[in-house]
């Protein structure tokens, strides 16, 4: 639990190092929360997205109601879905990443059947022509040449994510959120200041992690910006 403690209103400073200091593992437990559900969302998310991606961009009867379906998750407003949750899975992790793998599916999904759509026929008709079946060559032809735009996917769902997990404070579950939470309700703007500091600084790493990963495993694709 976060301390709590009284704290001068006349006097607030945006940074109190001394809370800080006195603090540091509730902030370094608040921060690797933050990653593990970051991570687990995303992870399932990928896990889920490519097998409807794939019936997305190989049957287009089926693209539509999938896209329609993962575009209704989307919009729901994230405490509307997760007041929706609590009575059946209560205050849980799991009520969590329900509502946040929820949210990556259709930019992961998207992204995975935009990438297929953009390698060239005539690779296609090529890797045919060398005798690839259609496992091997969606394994060794159209999946490589679509990781980019799949990257860039993940890029996005996984900062979304980073930014979401703060939401899931409200149900005890928020990792920084949980610090951002604490400042909101004592009026004391340290923990704010931590946890949003933190939050998208988190961002900013893993947005640029995995467009270095996307450039050490694409290097055909260096010089073509891919967002």
């Amino acid at each position: 639990m976060l301390a709590t403690g009284v704290v001068g209103v006349a006097e607030d400073p945006w940074i109190r190092w001394d809370w800080i200091s006195r603090h540091l593992d509730v902030i370094g437990a608040a921060l690797i929360q933050h990653i593990e559900l970051t991570v687990i969302a995303v992870g399932l998310g990928v896990l889920i997205a490519v097998p409807l991606g794939l019936l997305a961009w190989r049957r287009r009867l089926f693209r539509g109601p999938v896209f329609s379906l993962t575009g209704i998750l989307y919009t729901i407003p994230s405490l509307a879905l997760f007041s929706f949750l609590i009575p059946f899975t209560g205050l849980t992790v799991l009520t969590a990443e329900i509502g946040l793998v929820s949210y990556t599916l259709l930019i992961l999904i998207r992204n995975i059947v935009i990438g297929l759509d953009s390698v060239p026929a005539e690779v296609r008709e090529a890797a045919r022509g060398m005798g690839y079946r259609r496992l091997n060559q969606l394994a060794q032809v159209d999946f490589p040449l679509a990781v980019p735009a799949i990257i860039a996917g993940i890029r996005i769902a996984a900062v979304t994510t980073i930014g979401l997990v703060t939401v899931t404070a409200l149900i005890g579950e928020g990792g920084l959120g949980s610090l951002i939470l604490d400042g909101l309700i004592r009026d004391f703007k340290t923990p704010l200041v931590v946890g949003t500091v933190l939050s998208v600084g988190l961002a900013v790493v893993a947005d640029v992690s995995l467009a270095s990963l996307q450039r050490v495993i694409t290097p055909w694709s260096r010089g073509r910006a891919v967002i």
